[in-house]
């Protein structure tokens, strides 16, 4: 009994958090205008293992783009301490509150992997850096692009990004030996956001579908509140189409094109667009091409979607770790910040030396080109596409 009531009483702090919760996001009105402000800082978090590695190459790409507004100090480059892994195990915090007010005086972000330990590892168990960014910024759309040309695939994720199992996915309860509950979270606020978010984004862009993707055949409550509210949102976009499909469906099938045919937004809960994500990146050419934004009302996040690669770096082969993903989320932020033409420019050079052209090659291995040998392949045809456009 006394288990119970102690699993009652941890349930109950959780509950009370989570309308404390609401009633921010209710209050969560101020959206940032970027065109208002006199300079633009950029939070740079290289991160851990490959992340220094491939920061340094995004960084050049991001010098080469912006060279007038950085020289002008209309777009300022801050470097954030602290977030290493050393030092966060140091400290014992996933987000140290120095290195936090640091990030809150940027207005963007760009960061590499983070390493979040596992049991196996030697750093402390320390819950994810990534997922406390986004609680603290209430960076709550997780926006990543997918694009695979030769099966006329050109999708768009938005990605709940606070909510589902995550949000209480260091707050489980242990009630006995014998059994262990951890919890999923849905809420109003939070569903309507990100599915407005989506909405707005197939209108701006000329779309003409937006898929709610969710387990409600099973799930019947927090999954099936999700769908219904995607719906209802939907309600005021009478021009845009709204479909449903299930996860593990989407998972075996997203390249079928009877099964994905019209298929071009989609919204998703937490986990599942983790999962879906990085299967149509790996279809789309490996996490190493894709990229992710975290966007929320007042702060955004931009990052590549891989992992730290620990395997690249144990075989001392970090310095051949593919760039693109990070560099493809340098595009992604300066769009956010204003600069959609340099996105563009960008997207044209990356296309020429990943698909068109492809005389560069990163493969991970030393008898191909090292992300260094790549950027400057990358940076070469930027200034051909700068001529050219």
């Amino acid at each position: 009994m006394d288990q119970i009531i102690a699993a009652q009483e941890k349930l109950s702090k959780l509950i009370k958090s989570e309308f404390q919760r609401i009633e921010r996001m209710k209050a969560d009105r101020e959206v940032a205008d970027f065109e208002a402000l006199d300079r633009i800082i950029i939070g740079i978090m290289p991160g851990d293992g490959i992340g220094p590695i491939v920061m340094k190459q995004a960084l050049r790409v991001l010098h080469a783009l912006m060279k007038d507004e950085i020289a002008c100090g209309r777009v300022v480059l801050r470097m954030i301490d602290g977030m290493t892994i050393e030092n966060r195990a140091a400290r014992g915090e996933s987000l140290p509150a120095d290195a936090l007010e640091e990030i809150r005086k940027c207005h963007v972000l760009l960061k590499g992997p983070m390493v979040t330990p596992r049991a196996s590892d030697p750093w402390p168990n320390l819950v994810s850096a990534n997922t406390l960014l986004r609680r603290n910024l209430e960076l709550f759309a997780a926006v990543r692009p997918i694009k695979i040309p030769e099966r006329n695939i050109d999708w768009t994720f938005f990605r709940e990004n606070i909510e589902g199992e995550y949000i209480w996915g260091g707050n489980g309860i242990q009630v006995s030996d014998d059994l262990a509950i951890d919890f999923k979270v849905q809420t109003k606020q939070g569903t309507e956001r990100i599915a407005r978010a989506a909405f707005d984004f197939a209108r701006k862009n000329g779309k003409k579908n937006v898929t709610v993707v969710t387990k409600s055949n099973i799930v019947k409550l927090v999954d099936g509140n999700f769908t219904k509210c995607v719906r209802e949102v939907g309600r005021d976009y009478p021009e845009i189409d709204v479909q449903e499909r299930l996860v593990d469906a989407m998972c075996a099938k997203m390249l079928d094109p009877e099964f994905n045919e019209g298929l071009e937004v989609f919204v998703l809960p937490n986990l599942y667009g983790d999962i879906v994500t990085d299967i149509a990146a790996e279809h789309q050419g490996g996490l190493g091409t894709a990229s992710s934004s975290n966007i929320g009302n007042r702060y955004a996040l931009f990052e590549a979607i891989h992992g730290t690669a620990p395997y690249l770096i144990e075989h001392n082969r970090g310095d051949y770790a593919d760039p693109c993903s990070l560099i493809r989320a340098v595009g992604m932020m300066l769009s956010h910040i204003g600069y959609p033409d340099r996105k563009k420019r960008l997207d044209q050079a990356l296309d020429i030396c990943t698909v068109s052209e492809r005389r560069v090659v990163v493969t991970t291995l030393p008898q191909d080109a090292s992300a260094e040998q790549f950027t400057d392949y990358l940076l070469e045809k930027l200034e051909t596409t700068a001529i050219a456009g």
